[in-house]
């Protein structure tokens, strides 16, 4: 099997649990966070719209400077949910284009990210795919139910019921 096959359907469910999530934004908390610290509910679903558009980008290009020549980098804050769904769709169609192509041989070439010319990281596509892409993906798809929960906002079902859309095995 190659790889991208084996990959590709794991990217679709768990990118098909971000957009759940992002189909619950609460476009009157646009400014909400938590704390001080954490990410406002408009800048949170705007990086969650823009992670898909990481996995053409790492199957694309050898590397990627996200702040070139010291520019700091550049952000997504959703302005609307119809926005950040419309970015979310669009990047997701480009991640699938690339993703349906990639090559064993490309998946397993090395991938550089870069800030102001200084490398991050160095790793085989892959790895990056499956850490940097996916499982930060999941990683702030849960954040934002977090944040979905403390203002009263349903949350979606993932991997099975959530609190919000039934229990599983509950008995008569």
């Amino acid at each position: 099997m190659v790889i991208r096959d084996s990959l590709l359907p794991e990217f679709e469910q768990e990118m098909a649990g971000v957009r759940k999530t992002l189909e619950r934004m609460p476009e009157d908390k646009l400014d909400w966070a938590p704390h001080p610290k954490s990410m406002t509910v408009a800048r949170l679903c705007g990086h969650l719209a823009e992670l898909p558009m990481w996995a053409y980008t790492t199957l694309d290009t050898p590397e990627l400077d996200v702040m070139p020549a010291g520019e700091a980098p550049k952000a997504m804050i959703a302005e609307s949910r119809e926005q950040v769904l419309r970015v979310f769709d669009e990047n997701m169609a480009r991640a699938r284009q690339s993703l349906s192509q990639a090559t064993d041989e490309q998946m397993l070439t090395d991938w550089t990210l870069l800030g102001g010319g200084r490398k991050f990281f160095t790793m085989p596509r892959i790895a990056v795919l499956r850490s940097m892409i996916l499982n930060h993906a999941i990683h702030h798809r849960a954040q934002m139910g977090v944040y979905l929960r403390m203002n009263d906002i349903p949350v979606p079902s993932l991997y099975g019921p959530s609190a919000d859309e039934g229990t599983m095995g509950a008995s008569a």
